[in-house]
């Protein structure tokens, strides 16, 4: 095969891979090597190529999509993205829940990981509106209340006015929460506007509040407000979290701990 036809072979790969990911938001390499029927090797180079020009921002495991802010990647792609840090950060949460707590568990992939460390857990009461969460719970020993109403699928979470009839008339120790983006002009913010209403009222019936969000959420903004940064209690988040950020974040009474 000559060189001009390899790099033919190269620049349509790209476009290829650079549509799948524009159409999914966020796109594993396992599924980009399967579609492509290419090797991890050749989409990982292809994905930094892309990258290095900024049609696609590279993580670990895989890659987002640039400019979709307002979007929002499948559930199962976007809890592959920053796996490490998620895992981290649930670690370090999972150290703070103490015997008898009664924690809320909000949806997200970070989340996730922490219910998954904790559901051998007896000694707890939890609430979440996350499915996949509750699914973690479902055979263990703890208390587990469900939060009703509208289930969205794309996040896997149940949201909407109707969660009130549960939420309103609960009270929690620490409500573990996550979020799609935050920035100092725009606060928290989520691609829907039930799940924003969701995540305040859930905020509203907690002692402590603290957000589980990866570094690079940082700068983020998204189509729904969700709350003020001065809602959050403790922001667990992982080292690569700027030092302005971490300054500013503390001026306003929120404790930064990195991990």
């Amino acid at each position: 095969m000559t060189e001009v036809e390899n790099k033919y072979l190269a620049s349509e790969r790209r476009e290829q891979l650079r549509k799948v990911i524009a159409e999914k938001g966020a796109a594993r390499i396992g599924l980009l090597c399967e579609m492509l029927d290419s090797s991890p090797a050749t989409v990982r180079r292809d994905l930094q190529f892309l990258h290095d020009r900024g049609i696609v921002e590279r993580v670990h495991g895989g890659a987002l999509s640039v400019g979709r802010g307002n979007e929002e990647p499948p559930f199962n792609d976007k809890a592959s993205i920053y796996l490490s840090e998620k895992r981290k950060i649930a670690h370090k949460a999972a150290s703070i829940i103490e015997s008898e707590d009664t924690v809320y568990l909000d949806g997200g992939s970070t989340t996730l990981q922490l219910a998954r460390l904790i559901s051998d857990r007896k000694d707890l009461t939890v609430v979440t509106n996350s499915f996949k969460s509750a699914l973690e719970f479902s055979e263990s020993g703890c208390r587990l209340i469900l939060v009703g109403g509208e289930f969205r699928r794309r996040s896997q979470t149940i949201v909407g006015a109707l969660t009130s009839h549960v939420l309103g008339n609960i009270n929690v120790d620490k409500a573990f929460m996550g979020t799609m983006g935050f920035s100092r002009r725009h606060g928290l913010t989520t691609t829907e506007p039930n799940e924003s209403y969701t995540k305040k009222l859930a905020v509203s019936r907690a002692q402590k509040v603290y957000l589980l969000a990866d570094s690079h959420k940082g700068g983020k903004v998204f189509l729904s407000n969700s709350g003020g940064l001065e809602s959050i209690d403790v922001l667990i988040t992982d080292k690569g979290l700027s030092k302005d950020y971490k300054t500013y974040l503390r001026e306003l009474g929120v404790e930064v701990r990195c991990v």
